[in-house]
């Protein structure tokens, strides 16, 4: 019998895993997939996350990001330094994902690959996991299946707040002619934008909404295919893939009895920008001090997982609400007032990097946005 089972082999389960080994705990991770894994993602992960770990992730940083280049209808272009103190990173997620839980393997963690969880019951003082293979024990679960993973619904979490969004990506694998610049178009898309990230080989192309339509397929593949034609692109030649977004819309209850919910299978997608691997990786790192604690004999520590994430994480993808609600409301009076300030886009750029937190540019921009509004 393991202290804790982590379903799901992504940043969250990775991250969990890895810190709860290192603290002594026995920890099985199971992932349906066979690693590595391609995962649809356009990989930008936030430099502050280096922070929490105790390794070195250069082996699996693709490309450095230095510049932004923003556009309104492929038009009104903006060029900017990040202004950071570290650059953004670029990550293929099927090798940063496997490098997660190699270091997690190395801390103890026994990972079962090819291994899908095809059910769960909680017996006495433990979770019993039917698996495609044998049965397992554990005294914790750890739900890090993703948006599309069933083991929140059989914990019970029917109802959660989120909200729902979608993304369709492409990742050609052409000459990179400027690897250090992201690319980032507003105008094309109603309720979210298309981008062009670089990598070492090729590029992430792609394009999310953050508030699904009826039409959403043909939404977000044709201004994808548009966009992609500027960088000599054709994405019908390429492999095309689609993924849900679970965004954050709110605090919610993330545990149950002697179980926890990370990563997308919590929702806590920023819902302005749609970044999932820096919040994911903040739940697991969470988690796993919670499970510990309640392992060590601590009667409240998984509420406190609740509550730790709503304070330390909720509360700042409450302003990013704010923000996305007033921005896509008015994509082209946002990027006047906003993506058009510098003083704006710099700010912005250390959120992303994780240097300052979303209130600490939300309120001056939406009183800028209140000002444009006023003055049209």
């Amino acid at each position: 019998m393991f202290d804790c089972i982590i379903v799901g082999a992504g940043p969250a389960g990775a991250t969990a895993a890895y810190h709860l080994s290192r603290r002594g705990r026995s920890v099985l991770l199971l992932e349906k997939a066979a690693l590595p894994r391609y995962k649809p993602c356009g990989g930008g992960v936030s430099p502050q996350v280096a922070q929490w770990f105790d390794f070195d992730f250069e082996p699996v940083i693709s490309q450095k990001v230095t510049r932004v280049r923003y556009s309104y209808k492929m038009q009104d272009i903006v060029e900017t330094d990040l202004g950071t103190a570290e650059p953004i990173w670029m990550v293929r997620r099927d090798e940063f994902d496997h490098y997660l839980v190699k270091q997690a393997q190395r801390q103890g963690t026994t990972l079962q690959d090819e291994t899908k969880a095809t059910g769960i019951a909680f017996e006495r003082d433990r979770w019993q996991v039917q698996t495609s293979r044998e049965p397992v024990q554990g005294r914790y679960l750890i739900a890090a299946d993703g948006a599309r993973g069933p083991v929140a619904r059989w914990l019970g979490f029917r109802n959660r707040v989120m909200t729902q969004g979608g993304a369709v990506e492409t990742e050609p694998r052409l000459p990179v002619m400027e690897g250090h610049i992201a690319h980032f178009e507003f105008g094309l898309l109603k309720n979210g934008y298309v981008w062009n990230f670089p990598k070492a080989d090729g590029y992430s192309i792609g394009s999310g909404v953050f508030r699904l339509s009826k039409r959403k397929s043909r939404d977000l593949v044709q201004p994808m295919a548009d966009y992609a034609a500027q960088f000599q692109v054709d994405v019908s030649m390429t492999q095309q893939h689609g993924h849900p977004l679970c965004l954050w819309n709110g605090d919610q209850v993330l545990h149950s009895q002697n179980a926890l919910l990370v990563g997308e299978a919590a929702s806590v997608v920023d819902p302005f920008t749609a970044e999932g691997i820096r919040p994911s990786i903040f739940s697991g790192l969470k988690a796993a001090a919670a499970i510990d604690g309640a392992i060590a004999g601590d009667p409240n520590a998984l509420e406190g997982y609740t509550q730790t994430m709503a304070a330390e994480l909720g509360s700042d993808l409450r302003w990013a609400g704010r923000l996305a609600k007033a921005f896509y409301a008015a994509p082209g009076l946002g990027y006047r007032v906003g993506i058009k300030s510098p003083k704006g886009t710099a700010l912005m750029a250390q959120v992303l990097c994780g240097e300052l937190p979303y209130s600490a540019v939300v309120q001056r921009a939406l009183r800028r946005l209140s000002g444009g509004l006023l003055t049209r």
